[in-house]
Parts: C-alpha cells; structure tokens; sequence
C-alpha cells in the first residue's frame, strides 16, 4: 500500500514580492535624486544652434546670484574669478545663462568685463 503526505513542500520561489521592492526602491531613487550641481534656470527662446567649446560657465539665477562653473561668487569679484579661471587658456570662452527675469544689465555687466578682457561670450538660450 502506497502513503501519500498530503504537505508537500513545493521547490519553488514566487519572485513577485521581490520585483515589488526593488520597483518601489527603484522610483523612490529616481524620484529623490538630483543633479545638486545643476542650476534650474528658465533661460530665454531662441533660434540658433549652440556649442559645446566653453572654458567658463557664468549663470545668473532671478534673485542676481551669480555662479562661476555652478560655484556661488560675489557678483562684486566676478571679474577677478573670470580671470582666474580663464588663466593660460587659448581663445577663453564664456558661455553665459542669464535666467529670462535677470535685467539685461546683469548681462550686459559681464558681456562688458568678457569685452575688456578679450573674452568670447556665448548667451546660452533655450531652443524655440
């Protein structure tokens, strides 16, 4: 006479619960993780073509805070980070992100100090 056990231990694995955790932990990643050396700034529209031959970036953000490659400086000491940046280098460039709500003199401020300096300036735009 055969006997059955009728408490069979099944050998498999459900892997459902396990895909849960590790979506949930996947978007949760997503959604806390930010660039902190990005600056969100909402830049004018334009036509043009941009390029990617900087040697400097400047921004200026709508509250005037001014940023030398995405670190904060004194809107005073601009001039003096400009040139310690664009020491020894061949055809210095600016590109320069001024927010759309920053006066076009703040601008205007820097194209100037670029213009002593003999610096290129490029506007960086947001395309149209």
């Amino acid at each position: 006479m055969k006997l059955r056990r009728g408490n069979k231990i099944s050998p498999e694995f459900s892997m459902s619960s396990m895909t849960d955790i590790v979506f949930l932990l996947l978007i949760f990643f997503m959604l806390t993780a930010n660039s902190p050396n990005a600056l969100d700034l909402l830049l004018p529209k334009a036509k043009g073509k941009s390029t990617n031959t900087q040697n400097v970036s400047v921004s200026i953000n709508r509250d005037l805070e001014y940023f030398v490659n995405n670190q904060q400086i004194n809107g005073a000491y601009i001039e003096i980070e400009l040139k310690k940046a664009l020491e020894g280098k061949e055809n210095p460039t600016i590109i320069l992100r001024a927010e759309e709500s920053v006066a076009i003199k703040e601008a205007v401020n820097v194209m100037d100090i670029a213009n002593r300096n003999n610096y290129k300036v490029i506007l960086a735009v947001r395309p149209n």
